[in-house]
Protein backbone atom coordinates (compact mmCIF):
# COMPACT_ATOMS: atom_id res chain seq x y z
CA UNK A 1 0.00 0.00 0.00
CA UNK A 2 2.57 2.10 1.18
CA UNK A 3 4.72 1.74 -2.53
CA UNK A 4 1.41 2.27 -4.26
CA UNK A 5 1.15 5.75 -3.17
CA UNK A 6 4.84 6.87 -3.43
CA UNK A 7 4.53 5.48 -7.19
CA UNK A 8 1.53 7.56 -7.68
CA UNK A 9 2.88 10.67 -5.89
CA UNK A 10 6.04 10.17 -8.20
CA UNK A 11 3.97 9.83 -11.48
CA UNK A 12 1.86 13.01 -10.39
CA UNK A 13 5.34 14.64 -9.89
CA UNK A 14 6.61 13.65 -12.95
CA UNK A 15 3.43 14.44 -14.99
CA UNK A 16 3.32 18.19 -13.32
CA UNK A 17 7.28 18.88 -12.41
CA UNK A 18 8.96 16.80 -15.26
CA UNK A 19 13.03 16.65 -14.46
CA UNK A 20 14.77 19.53 -15.32
CA UNK A 21 18.69 19.29 -16.59
CA UNK A 22 20.11 23.27 -16.51
CA UNK A 23 23.23 23.40 -18.01
CA UNK A 24 26.22 25.33 -17.13
CA UNK A 25 29.18 25.76 -20.30
CA UNK A 26 32.62 27.23 -20.14
CA UNK A 27 35.47 27.60 -22.52
CA UNK A 28 36.82 23.89 -21.71
CA UNK A 29 33.87 22.50 -20.62
CA UNK A 30 30.33 21.80 -20.35
CA UNK A 31 28.67 20.31 -17.06
CA UNK A 32 24.52 20.29 -16.36
CA UNK A 33 22.60 20.03 -13.08
CA UNK A 34 20.01 17.53 -13.03
CA UNK A 35 16.77 18.72 -11.02
CA UNK A 36 14.30 15.71 -10.38
CA UNK A 37 10.97 16.17 -9.82
CA UNK A 38 11.05 15.15 -5.84
CA UNK A 39 13.82 18.33 -5.90
CA UNK A 40 11.39 21.05 -7.73
CA UNK A 41 8.61 20.26 -5.33
CA UNK A 42 10.70 20.67 -1.97
CA UNK A 43 12.37 23.84 -3.65
CA UNK A 44 8.50 25.25 -4.52
CA UNK A 45 7.43 24.17 -1.32
CA UNK A 46 10.26 26.28 0.60
CA UNK A 47 9.85 28.88 -1.45
CA UNK A 48 5.62 28.68 -0.78
CA UNK A 49 6.41 28.59 2.88
CA UNK A 50 9.19 31.53 3.49
CA UNK A 51 6.28 33.79 1.23
CA UNK A 52 3.77 32.79 3.46
CA UNK A 53 5.59 33.53 6.70
CA UNK A 54 6.55 36.95 5.04
CA UNK A 55 3.64 37.77 4.37
CA UNK A 56 2.29 36.67 7.96
CA UNK A 57 5.17 38.59 9.87
CA UNK A 58 4.76 41.86 7.89
CA UNK A 59 0.97 42.16 9.07
CA UNK A 60 1.69 41.29 12.57
CA UNK A 61 4.28 43.95 12.43
CA UNK A 62 2.03 46.40 10.92
CA UNK A 63 -0.69 45.46 13.45
CA UNK A 64 1.77 45.99 16.34
CA UNK A 65 2.61 49.79 14.62
CA UNK A 66 -0.90 50.56 14.52
CA UNK A 67 -1.97 49.22 17.97
CA UNK A 68 0.96 51.04 19.71
CA UNK A 69 -0.02 54.40 17.88
CA UNK A 70 -3.73 54.47 18.85
CA UNK A 71 -2.19 53.67 22.72
CA UNK A 72 0.23 56.72 22.25
CA UNK A 73 -2.75 58.72 21.09
CA UNK A 74 -4.87 57.55 23.93
CA UNK A 75 -1.99 58.46 26.54
CA UNK A 76 -1.56 61.93 25.32
CA UNK A 77 -5.27 62.04 25.67
CA UNK A 78 -5.41 60.82 29.00
CA UNK A 79 -1.97 63.21 30.23
CA UNK A 80 -3.67 66.10 28.80
CA UNK A 81 -7.00 65.42 30.66
CA UNK A 82 -4.77 65.09 33.86
CA UNK A 83 -2.95 67.90 33.47
CA UNK A 84 -6.35 70.24 32.90
CA UNK A 85 -7.86 68.45 35.87
CA UNK A 86 -4.73 69.33 37.84
CA UNK A 87 -4.39 73.29 36.77
CA UNK A 88 -8.00 72.99 38.23
CA UNK A 89 -7.47 71.63 41.59
CA UNK A 90 -4.79 73.61 41.86
CA UNK A 91 -6.43 76.94 41.30
CA UNK A 92 -8.98 75.64 43.45
CA UNK A 93 -6.44 74.82 46.29
CA UNK A 94 -5.09 78.67 45.75
CA UNK A 95 -8.93 80.10 46.08
CA UNK A 96 -9.38 78.10 49.24
CA UNK A 97 -6.24 78.90 50.46
CA UNK A 98 -7.37 82.81 50.00
CA UNK A 99 -9.96 82.37 51.79
CA UNK A 100 -8.46 80.43 54.44
CA UNK A 101 -6.48 83.49 54.65
CA UNK A 102 -9.72 86.38 54.79
CA UNK A 103 -11.37 83.73 57.17
CA UNK A 104 -8.22 84.44 59.44
CA UNK A 105 -8.51 88.08 59.06
CA UNK A 106 -12.09 88.39 59.87
CA UNK A 107 -11.25 86.28 62.94
CA UNK A 108 -8.43 88.95 64.09
CA UNK A 109 -10.78 91.90 63.54
CA UNK A 110 -13.40 90.00 65.58
CA UNK A 111 -11.23 89.23 68.42
CA UNK A 112 -10.12 93.35 68.60
CA UNK A 113 -13.64 93.85 68.25
CA UNK A 114 -14.29 91.54 71.40
CA UNK A 115 -11.48 93.62 73.18
CA UNK A 116 -12.92 96.99 72.60
CA UNK A 117 -16.41 95.56 73.93
CA UNK A 118 -14.92 94.49 76.89
CA UNK A 119 -13.09 97.62 77.34
CA UNK A 120 -16.32 99.49 76.65
CA UNK A 121 -18.38 97.39 79.30
CA UNK A 122 -15.77 97.73 81.58
CA UNK A 123 -15.64 101.84 81.36
CA UNK A 124 -19.67 101.47 81.35
CA UNK A 125 -19.87 99.56 84.50
CA UNK A 126 -17.59 102.28 86.74
CA UNK A 127 -19.42 105.17 85.33
CA UNK A 128 -22.57 103.01 86.85
CA UNK A 129 -20.77 102.74 90.00
CA UNK A 130 -19.64 106.32 90.12
CA UNK A 131 -23.59 107.37 88.77
CA UNK A 132 -24.46 105.37 91.76
CA UNK A 133 -22.44 106.64 93.89
CA UNK A 134 -23.20 110.31 92.96
CA UNK A 135 -27.13 109.16 93.89
CA UNK A 136 -26.29 108.10 96.93
CA UNK A 137 -24.97 111.28 98.02
CA UNK A 138 -27.61 113.39 96.98
CA UNK A 139 -29.96 111.28 98.81
CA UNK A 140 -28.10 111.37 101.65
CA UNK A 141 -28.16 115.38 101.49
CA UNK A 142 -31.97 115.02 101.09
CA UNK A 143 -32.18 113.32 104.20
CA UNK A 144 -29.78 115.33 106.30
CA UNK A 145 -31.81 118.72 104.96
CA UNK A 146 -35.13 117.17 105.82
CA UNK A 147 -33.62 115.74 109.31
CA UNK A 148 -32.47 119.32 109.93
CA UNK A 149 -36.19 120.72 108.46
CA UNK A 150 -37.70 118.62 110.93
CA UNK A 151 -35.24 119.65 113.83
CA UNK A 152 -36.02 123.43 113.16
CA UNK A 153 -40.03 122.92 112.98
CA UNK A 154 -39.36 120.77 116.33
CA UNK A 155 -37.17 123.92 118.16
CA UNK A 156 -39.78 126.27 116.68
CA UNK A 157 -42.50 124.56 118.42
CA UNK A 158 -40.54 124.41 121.74
CA UNK A 159 -39.90 128.05 121.13
CA UNK A 160 -43.15 128.61 121.01
CA UNK A 161 -44.39 126.89 123.83
CA UNK A 162 -41.63 128.77 126.09
CA UNK A 163 -42.89 131.96 124.54
CA UNK A 164 -46.46 130.85 125.61
CA UNK A 165 -45.60 130.34 129.44
CA UNK A 166 -43.60 133.04 129.80
CA UNK A 167 -46.07 135.50 128.71
CA UNK A 168 -48.38 133.67 130.73
CA UNK A 169 -47.14 134.40 133.91
CA UNK A 170 -46.68 137.84 133.44
CA UNK A 171 -43.32 140.02 133.10
CA UNK A 172 -42.54 143.12 132.09
CA UNK A 173 -43.66 144.28 128.48
CA UNK A 174 -39.93 144.55 127.88
CA UNK A 175 -38.65 141.55 128.85
CA UNK A 176 -41.77 140.23 126.51
CA UNK A 177 -41.02 142.19 123.21
CA UNK A 178 -37.00 141.33 123.82
CA UNK A 179 -37.53 137.56 124.11
CA UNK A 180 -40.04 137.73 121.28
CA UNK A 181 -37.38 139.43 119.11
CA UNK A 182 -35.02 136.90 119.73
CA UNK A 183 -37.33 133.76 119.13
CA UNK A 184 -38.28 135.55 115.81
CA UNK A 185 -34.24 136.37 114.64
CA UNK A 186 -33.35 132.47 116.01
CA UNK A 187 -36.55 131.32 113.62
CA UNK A 188 -35.36 133.28 111.01
CA UNK A 189 -32.06 131.93 110.37
CA UNK A 190 -33.08 128.90 111.11
CA UNK A 191 -35.86 129.28 107.99
CA UNK A 192 -32.85 130.89 105.88
CA UNK A 193 -30.60 127.81 106.19
CA UNK A 194 -32.98 125.82 105.68
CA UNK A 195 -34.46 127.42 102.38
CA UNK A 196 -30.92 127.60 101.25
CA UNK A 197 -30.22 123.91 101.72
CA UNK A 198 -33.44 122.41 100.24
CA UNK A 199 -32.30 124.72 97.07
CA UNK A 200 -29.34 123.19 97.36
CA UNK A 201 -30.78 119.70 97.28
CA UNK A 202 -33.22 120.29 94.59
CA UNK A 203 -30.00 122.09 92.06
CA UNK A 204 -28.12 118.77 93.31
CA UNK A 205 -31.09 116.32 92.58
CA UNK A 206 -31.84 118.48 89.59
CA UNK A 207 -28.33 117.42 88.54
CA UNK A 208 -28.20 113.91 89.67
CA UNK A 209 -31.53 113.01 87.64
CA UNK A 210 -30.03 114.68 84.40
CA UNK A 211 -26.44 112.72 84.42
CA UNK A 212 -29.23 109.92 85.07
CA UNK A 213 -30.72 110.48 81.79
CA UNK A 214 -27.65 110.97 79.92
CA UNK A 215 -26.25 107.90 81.53
CA UNK A 216 -29.25 105.88 80.52
CA UNK A 217 -29.09 107.43 76.75
CA UNK A 218 -25.41 106.34 76.97
CA UNK A 219 -26.53 103.61 78.30
CA UNK A 220 -28.60 102.66 74.96
CA UNK A 221 -26.11 103.86 72.47
CA UNK A 222 -23.73 101.38 73.90
CA UNK A 223 -25.99 98.85 74.04
CA UNK A 224 -27.02 99.72 70.69
CA UNK A 225 -22.79 99.04 69.47
CA UNK A 226 -22.68 96.36 71.79
CA UNK A 227 -25.43 94.33 69.83
CA UNK A 228 -24.25 94.93 66.34
CA UNK A 229 -20.79 94.23 67.39
CA UNK A 230 -22.50 90.76 68.86
CA UNK A 231 -23.64 89.60 65.48
CA UNK A 232 -20.84 90.60 63.79
CA UNK A 233 -19.25 87.83 65.87
CA UNK A 234 -21.80 85.65 66.19
CA UNK A 235 -21.81 85.68 62.25
CA UNK A 236 -18.06 85.25 62.02
CA UNK A 237 -17.89 82.59 64.37
CA UNK A 238 -21.06 80.62 62.12
CA UNK A 239 -19.30 81.29 58.81
CA UNK A 240 -15.67 79.97 60.32
CA UNK A 241 -17.27 76.95 62.55
CA UNK A 242 -19.39 75.54 60.03
CA UNK A 243 -16.52 74.37 57.56
CA UNK A 244 -14.74 72.78 60.53
CA UNK A 245 -17.76 70.79 61.36
CA UNK A 246 -18.01 70.04 57.80
CA UNK A 247 -14.19 69.32 57.78
CA UNK A 248 -14.15 66.88 60.78
CA UNK A 249 -17.53 64.99 60.18
CA UNK A 250 -16.45 64.34 56.22
CA UNK A 251 -12.84 62.33 57.84
CA UNK A 252 -14.88 60.35 59.76
CA UNK A 253 -13.64 62.04 63.12
CA UNK A 254 -15.86 62.57 66.46
CA UNK A 255 -15.05 66.28 66.96
CA UNK A 256 -17.00 66.83 69.84
CA UNK A 257 -14.19 63.63 71.48
CA UNK A 258 -11.25 65.51 69.92
CA UNK A 259 -12.15 68.85 71.25
CA UNK A 260 -12.17 67.10 75.07
CA UNK A 261 -8.48 65.79 73.98
CA UNK A 262 -6.92 68.81 72.86
CA UNK A 263 -9.07 70.87 76.02
CA UNK A 264 -7.29 68.52 78.49
CA UNK A 265 -3.84 68.94 76.76
CA UNK A 266 -4.74 72.90 76.68
CA UNK A 267 -6.15 73.98 80.02
CA UNK A 268 -4.67 76.84 80.66
CA UNK A 269 -6.90 80.00 81.57
CA UNK A 270 -6.44 83.73 81.50
CA UNK A 271 -5.79 86.41 79.02
CA UNK A 272 -8.36 88.10 76.60
CA UNK A 273 -10.86 85.33 76.40
CA UNK A 274 -11.38 85.39 80.06
CA UNK A 275 -15.08 84.57 80.61
CA UNK A 276 -16.84 87.93 81.86
CA UNK A 277 -17.64 87.74 85.65
CA UNK A 278 -21.33 87.71 86.62
CA UNK A 279 -22.63 89.41 89.25
CA UNK A 280 -22.03 88.95 92.51
CA UNK A 281 -24.82 90.48 94.22
CA UNK A 282 -26.89 87.62 94.06
CA UNK A 283 -28.97 88.98 90.71
CA UNK A 284 -29.29 87.19 87.94
CA UNK A 285 -26.53 87.48 84.80
CA UNK A 286 -27.33 90.73 82.64
CA UNK A 287 -28.25 89.48 78.53
CA UNK A 288 -25.08 90.91 77.56
CA UNK A 289 -22.77 89.26 79.74
CA UNK A 290 -24.36 85.36 78.65
CA UNK A 291 -24.35 86.23 74.97
CA UNK A 292 -20.71 87.79 75.55
CA UNK A 293 -19.60 84.45 76.98
CA UNK A 294 -21.60 81.80 74.47
CA UNK A 295 -19.27 84.26 71.99
CA UNK A 296 -16.35 83.60 73.97
CA UNK A 297 -17.21 80.01 74.48
CA UNK A 298 -17.31 79.94 70.73
CA UNK A 299 -14.04 81.42 70.24
CA UNK A 300 -12.71 78.66 72.18
CA UNK A 301 -14.33 76.21 70.69
CA UNK A 302 -13.09 77.45 67.09
CA UNK A 303 -9.26 77.68 68.66
CA UNK A 304 -9.63 73.83 69.77
CA UNK A 305 -10.48 72.90 66.19
CA UNK A 306 -7.69 74.93 65.22
CA UNK A 307 -5.49 73.29 67.06
CA UNK A 308 -6.79 69.64 66.11
CA UNK A 309 -6.90 70.75 62.84
CA UNK A 310 -3.48 71.43 62.97
CA UNK A 311 -2.07 67.56 64.61
CA UNK A 312 -4.94 65.73 62.41
CA UNK A 313 -3.18 64.95 58.64
CA UNK A 314 -5.82 67.14 56.83
CA UNK A 315 -2.97 68.75 54.26
CA UNK A 316 -0.94 67.62 51.04
CA UNK A 317 2.40 66.04 51.32
CA UNK A 318 3.79 67.99 48.50
CA UNK A 319 3.43 71.52 47.60
CA UNK A 320 4.87 71.09 44.46
CA UNK A 321 3.36 70.25 40.64
CA UNK A 322 2.24 66.39 40.84
CA UNK A 323 0.31 63.75 39.69
CA UNK A 324 -1.82 61.14 41.72
CA UNK A 325 -0.41 57.23 40.19
CA UNK A 326 -1.85 54.89 42.33
CA UNK A 327 -4.82 54.83 45.41
CA UNK A 328 -5.85 52.92 48.18
CA UNK A 329 -7.04 49.85 47.50
CA UNK A 330 -6.93 46.67 46.18
CA UNK A 331 -3.88 47.01 43.17
CA UNK A 332 -2.63 43.54 40.80
CA UNK A 333 -4.72 41.33 43.51
CA UNK A 334 -2.61 42.41 46.49
CA UNK A 335 -3.96 45.72 48.78
CA UNK A 336 -2.40 48.76 48.71
CA UNK A 337 -2.70 51.03 51.87
CA UNK A 338 -1.55 54.20 50.68
CA UNK A 339 -2.17 56.75 47.72
CA UNK A 340 0.79 57.42 45.22
CA UNK A 341 2.08 61.04 44.19
CA UNK A 342 4.29 61.21 41.52
CA UNK A 343 6.61 64.63 40.88
CA UNK A 344 10.54 64.80 39.69
CA UNK A 345 13.34 63.41 41.91
CA UNK A 346 14.05 65.22 44.87
CA UNK A 347 10.99 66.95 44.92
CA UNK A 348 10.25 68.05 48.76
CA UNK A 349 8.04 66.29 50.80
CA UNK A 350 6.00 67.69 54.13
CA UNK A 351 4.94 67.04 57.35
CA UNK A 352 0.98 66.81 56.84
CA UNK A 353 0.39 67.52 60.46
CA UNK A 354 1.91 67.94 63.93
CA UNK A 355 3.47 65.21 65.44
CA UNK A 356 7.01 63.38 66.24
CA UNK A 357 9.69 61.03 64.32
CA UNK A 358 8.69 57.55 65.46
CA UNK A 359 10.48 56.21 62.41
CA UNK A 360 13.76 57.33 60.38
CA UNK A 361 15.37 55.19 58.00
CA UNK A 362 15.19 51.98 55.45
CA UNK A 363 12.29 49.34 55.90
CA UNK A 364 11.33 46.37 53.69
CA UNK A 365 9.37 47.31 50.44
CA UNK A 366 9.29 51.20 51.87
CA UNK A 367 12.78 51.90 50.96
CA UNK A 368 13.76 54.90 53.15
CA UNK A 369 10.79 55.71 55.00
CA UNK A 370 9.63 58.20 57.65
CA UNK A 371 6.66 57.63 60.24
CA UNK A 372 5.36 60.71 62.09
CA UNK A 373 2.68 60.00 65.76
CA UNK A 374 0.25 62.03 65.50
CA UNK A 375 -2.17 63.24 68.31
CA UNK A 376 -5.45 61.13 68.75
CA UNK A 377 -3.88 57.76 67.81
CA UNK A 378 -3.22 58.64 63.93
CA UNK A 379 0.11 58.08 62.17
CA UNK A 380 1.23 59.01 58.76
CA UNK A 381 4.41 56.88 56.94
CA UNK A 382 5.97 58.91 53.74
CA UNK A 383 7.73 55.59 51.61
CA UNK A 384 10.41 55.27 49.42
CA UNK A 385 12.69 58.49 49.93
CA UNK A 386 15.87 59.56 48.06
CA UNK A 387 16.97 61.30 51.46
CA UNK A 388 15.73 61.71 55.15
CA UNK A 389 15.65 65.29 56.40
CA UNK A 390 14.76 64.17 60.10
CA UNK A 391 15.30 62.16 63.25
CA UNK A 392 13.41 59.31 65.72
CA UNK A 393 12.35 61.32 68.61
CA UNK A 394 12.09 64.83 66.68
CA UNK A 395 9.33 67.14 66.54
CA UNK A 396 8.25 68.43 63.03
CA UNK A 397 5.48 70.98 62.45
CA UNK A 398 2.30 70.69 59.74
CA UNK A 399 4.29 71.78 56.43
CA UNK A 400 7.98 71.50 58.12
CA UNK A 401 9.89 69.83 55.61
CA UNK A 402 10.87 66.25 56.13
CA UNK A 403 12.54 64.40 53.29
CA UNK A 404 13.08 64.39 50.07
CA UNK A 405 10.85 62.26 47.32
CA UNK A 406 12.85 59.26 45.75
CA UNK A 407 12.39 55.60 44.22
CA UNK A 408 13.87 53.51 47.01
CA UNK A 409 13.04 49.92 47.98
CA UNK A 410 10.00 48.38 45.91
CA UNK A 411 9.18 50.62 43.16
CA UNK A 412 8.84 50.70 39.68
CA UNK A 413 9.52 54.41 39.57
CA UNK A 414 10.00 57.97 41.02
CA UNK A 415 7.19 58.77 43.71
CA UNK A 416 5.66 59.43 47.09
CA UNK A 417 3.69 56.24 49.11
CA UNK A 418 1.67 57.98 51.46
CA UNK A 419 -0.38 56.62 54.42
CA UNK A 420 -2.65 57.01 57.39
CA UNK A 421 -3.23 54.86 60.24
CA UNK A 422 -5.83 54.86 62.80
CA UNK A 423 -4.80 52.64 65.71
CA UNK A 424 -2.66 50.92 63.25
CA UNK A 425 -5.69 50.64 60.70
CA UNK A 426 -5.12 52.10 57.29
CA UNK A 427 -7.62 54.36 56.24
CA UNK A 428 -7.25 56.24 52.59
CA UNK A 429 -5.98 59.55 53.19
CA UNK A 430 -7.43 61.61 50.42
CA UNK A 431 -10.80 61.10 52.80
CA UNK A 432 -8.58 63.36 55.17
CA UNK A 433 -6.83 65.56 52.20
CA UNK A 434 -10.93 65.88 50.15
CA UNK A 435 -12.32 66.95 53.52
CA UNK A 436 -9.77 69.97 53.97
CA UNK A 437 -10.56 71.34 50.53
CA UNK A 438 -13.07 73.62 51.83
CA UNK A 439 -11.11 74.85 54.95
CA UNK A 440 -7.78 74.87 53.71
Amino acid sequence: MRATLQSRLHAFLERHLPEQRLFLRNDSETRFIRLSSTTQAIAITGSALLLGWTIIASAILIMDNIGAGGLRDQAARERSTYETRLNALAAERDQRAAEAVSAQARFNQALLEVSKMQSSLLASEQRRKELETGIALVQNTLRTAMAERDDARDRIAGLNATLAQTTGTGGSEAMRAQDMQATLTFMADALDRTAAEREMAVVDAAAAYELAHKTEYDRRLQQDRNDHIFAQLEEALAISVAPLDKMFGAAGLNADRLIDQVRQGYSGQGGPLTPIALSTKGTPPDADSLRANQILQGMDKLNLYRIAAQKTPFSLPLKSAFRYTSGFGARWGRMHYGTDFAAAYGTPIYATADGVVIHAGPASGYGRLIKIQHEFGIETRYGHLSKLRVKVGQRVSRGELIGDMGNSGRSTGTHLHYEVRVGDKPVNPMIYIKAARDVF
